[in-house]
């Protein structure tokens, strides 16, 4: 019979070209290895049941890059460009399936970790976001992440932003994401962001400025997209100068305390990316419970926004991520733009939100 698991691979698999060759070609023959009882399924036994929002494969394929990453994998790390690799992709699953069969408790162990992407791609979004807001409000933002893992979007006015003959952002900064855009945000895009406070929350946060903070965040990117491995080495830099405060803590409590009152002179925004999956039912309604009571509180001095890039639609089939903005007062909600999983590219809506059901 069919592995549980198998058919959570086989679109993982999918989903990672054509950014991942690597990680297609390898999720593939995992499948195929928990259809057969190999040493895959051995690995992942403890984690049979576990539902496709906990995204075991990438769970994995974290714990293989982790070990490559910690020299404990030279024969894969042939493979990985991430340490230097350049051994043909056809040929890296005998050596995954012999470290597999070598190393179960470790690499069980390992892929338990929840996934902690950081992918500072997805500031391509947010600074767009908030450049709308700061155009329609006039006022400085306090920016609120749920789910921060390492906190590196909290920097998105530290990046640069390469938008065709114009540097957004800092334009000297170590990160420079190139033509993140495919059309243009409503919004004057020769205003400068300013951004008076920030703060996010992650029950697991990852703590950057530790080795191990750095190799958990490494070790959840894609080992042949180098384009993302520049992106957080160079975010990581950053963080060293500019330390973001992540709070270990379940998002509604800590929304609780950032909204309990409006703060006039200032633009509230609430921001999620790819988050709203791992959190369960009733702590997301009691997060839109704490959202609309703030909202009933918001003012047009004191204006308070939600801002989420997650998935919409039925996994394979019209599944995409959508940038959704809601603004209090009013609670009206718009479509802002659609965008690729890691950011990058983002397609805004014509130069204008429009009407979503809420």
């Amino acid at each position: 019979m069919p592995h549980p698991l198998a058919e959570q691979f086989r679109r993982q698999a999918r989903y990672c070209l054509p950014g991942s060759p690597l990680y297609a070609v390898l999720l593939e023959a995992m499948a195929d290895d928990l259809d057969a009882g190999g040493p895959t399924a051995h690995v992942m036994e403890r984690y049979r049941d576990d539902p496709s929002t906990s995204v075991p494969p990438l769970r994995l394929m974290g714990a293989l890059h982790r070990m490559v990453l910690e020299r404990r994998a030279p024969e894969l790390a042939l493979h990985y460009p991430s340490v230097g690799g350049t051994a043909p992709v056809r040929d890296a699953w005998p050596a995954a399936e012999r470290l597999l069969t070598q190393q179960p408790d470790q690499l069980a162990d390992l892929a338990g970790r929840p996934v902690q992407t950081n992918d500072v791609g997805r500031c391509a979004v947010l600074v767009g976001a908030l450049l709308v807001l700061e155009h329609r409000t006039g006022l400085p933002i306090r920016l609120f992440e749920i789910g921060a893992s390492a906190g590196l979007n909290l920097n998105v006015d530290r990046y640069a932003y390469v938008i065709d003959h114009r540097t957004l952002g800092q334009p000297d900064s170590r990160l420079r994401l190139q033509s993140p855009w495919l059309s243009y945000p409503p919004a004057d895009l020769g205003q400068r962001l300013e951004i008076v406070e920030r703060a996010g929350c992650d029950p697991l946060p990852v703590d950057p400025s530790t080795i191990q903070g750095r190799l958990t965040l490494t070790s959840f990117v894609w080992a042949d997209w180098t384009e993302r491995l520049y992106r957080l080495r160079a975010a990581l830099q950053i963080a060293a100068e500019h330390p973001p405060t992540v709070e270990r803590a379940r998002a509604a409590p800590w929304l609780a305390h950032r909204l309990g009152r409006p703060r006039a002179g200032s633009v509230t925004v609430v921001w999620h990316s790819v988050v709203w999956q791992y959190i369960e039912a009733a702590e997301q309604a009691e997060i839109e419970a704490l959202l609309a009571a703030a909202g009933a509180r918001a003012t047009d001095t004191a204006p308070l926004a939600l801002v989420g890039m997650e998935s919409v639609g039925q996994l394979d089939k019209d599944s995409r991520l959508e940038v959704t903005l809601t603004s209090w007062p009013g609670g009206n909600r718009e479509l802002l733009a659609t965008t690729a999983g890691h950011g990058i590219p983002t397609r805004w809506q014509s130069g204008q939100g429009r009407d979503v059901a809420g």
